[in-house]
């Protein structure tokens, strides 16, 4: 049975990486080409809490849609935005790792992560029209967590899916 905290009693660091999940919408996603070099890209993603796992909507033709068919891994980094007179080392970022997976057009899955997705990016409603677009779940193994100057630690797949659970919560 999972137990579920109310967010006025979540410990203050799991806090923190709902909020931050929450206040920005994109992402660097890293990805492995075929002879396993990394590329990074840039991609906005949403939260899908219900299944727990982030949402990306992509192109066919994207090089990091071609490197996650080939390969599920991947990482990705959120982070706060730079802010003026504020030190660049302490800003919190959270760096995640998972598996991407494609879901079956029409299946349950993949009318949770398009719901998710455009309640996070309205504007992107004509983007799923188009054939070579599709829905990609991020379903996370674990993460690294760095929520200031001195303060990082990491978080197990066990309590990301809680606070994305909790995060369908707030939205």
């Amino acid at each position: 049975m999972e137990t579920r905290l109310p967010s006025d009693h979540q410990p203050r660091l799991m806090r923190a990486i709902g909020a931050l999940l929450q206040g920005q919408r994109v992402a660097a996603l890293a990805t492995l080409e075929a002879d396993g070099s990394p590329f990074v890209s840039m991609v906005p993603f949403a939260i899908e809490p219900a299944q727990a796992c982030l949402v990306l909507h992509v192109s066919a033709l994207a090089q990091h849609t071609g490197n996650m068919v080939r390969d599920q891994r991947v990482s990705l980094l959120v982070m706060q935005a730079e802010q003026a007179d504020h030190p660049v080392h302490a800003l919190p970022r959270l760096s995640l790792q998972g598996r991407a997976d494609t879901p079956e057009p029409g299946s349950g899955s993949w009318a949770a992560c398009r719901a998710a997705y455009l309640a996070r990016f309205p504007e992107a409603e004509p983007m799923t029209q188009l054939g070579d677009f599709r829905f990609v779940a991020i379903w996370l193994d674990g993460a690294r967590q760095v929520a200031g100057f001195g303060t990082a630690r990491s978080v197990d797949a066990d309590e990301l899916r809680l606070i994305l659970a909790l995060c369908g919560e707030n939205l």
